[in-house]
Order: structure tokens, then C-alpha cells, then sequence
């Protein structure tokens, strides 16, 4: 089982995100602005520091890092947990550390999030302010009912 750890910068009402290119997994769709595999031996709160700095060149203290949900999923590559913070408060200005894996970094408002989200961080994202239950799981055939954008 791979863990990631997601890192959802948060202003007020919006969220970062990032368009993916270059990954091999869901290019030409946004994502959480940091995310990224956790390392043997390394906590998912370290992960999501980790990624923050070398995805947009930001420091956040682990102390200031809300645990939100964890997504169990499982997909044909394998079985996945994802360990979802949030964070309102960063050193630094995000910028696009990775070009070559992301083409563009842009604050959306939470009531008009992107289509073409990654499938279990638009389950997170959409959730972010109501009924976000500390375990959600996709893949198994017992999920939770997504719930419909109002747009």
C-alpha cells in the first residue's frame, strides 16, 4: 500500500491548485497545489512539509498543519492512503518549483473549483467547509455518495 500526503493551501475562501503536466497520472487536470509520496521511515506530516518546499518553494510548520481526512483508495494500480492536511499560514510565496509537473498554479474560490479535478481531492475539495468525515474510501464498491456541486 503507498501512502501521499496532500498539502491544501487555504486564503480565506479559496484553495491553491496546480495543473498537472508531465506526471503520467491525470496530466491536463488541477490538484492540490503539494502532494506527494510519503518516504519510508517518514511521517505523513513530514511528507506534506517536504512536498510543500519542493513543490512551491514555501516553508509551513508542522504545527500549523490541520489533519482534514484520510482517503482509503483502491484503483487498478494499487491500494493507496492519503493523508489530506490543510494549512492557512506559510512562509514564503508559492511558486511553481517543478515546471516540468505542473503547468500552472491558481487560487480558486471553493464554490467555483474547477471540473477537472483529481477524483479523490474533488471528493476532499468539495467537502472542505460541510460534512468531511475523518475516513472516506473509494474503489471498494461502499463509498460515500459524492456530493453534487451546486454551479
Amino acid at each position: 500500500m503507498k501512502a501521499i500526503s496532500y498539502v491544501i493551501l487555504q486564503h480565506r475562501d479559496e484553495v491553491l491548485l496546480q495543473l498537472r503536466q508531465g506526471t503520467g497520472y491525470m496530466d491536463g487536470y488541477w490538484s492540490t497545489a503539494a502532494a506527494g509520496h510519503v518516504e519510508p521511515g517518514e511521517a505523513a506530516q513530514a511528507a506534506a512539509v517536504r512536498e510543500a518546499g519542493e513543490e512551491l518553494g514555501i516553508h509551513i510548520d508542522p504545527a500549523q498543519l490541520q489533519p482534514l481526512c484520510t482517503v482509503h483508495r483502491n484503483q487498478q494500480a494499487g491500494s493507496y492512503v492519503d493523508f489530506f492536511f490543510r494549512t492557512c499560514q506559510w512562509d514564503g510565496v508559492p511558486r511553481l518549483m517543478e515546471p516540468e509537473r505542473a503547468a500552472q498554479l491558481r487560487w480558486f474560490p471553493l464554490d467555483a473549483l474547477p471540473d477537472n479535478l483529481v477524483e479523490q481531492e474533488d471528493l476532499v475539495l468539495s467537502r472542505l467547509d460541510s460534512d468531511l468525515p475523518p475516513i472516506l474510501s473509494m474503489g471498494f464498491g461502499t463509498e460515500t455518495p459524492h456530493p453534487q456541486r451546486l454551479d
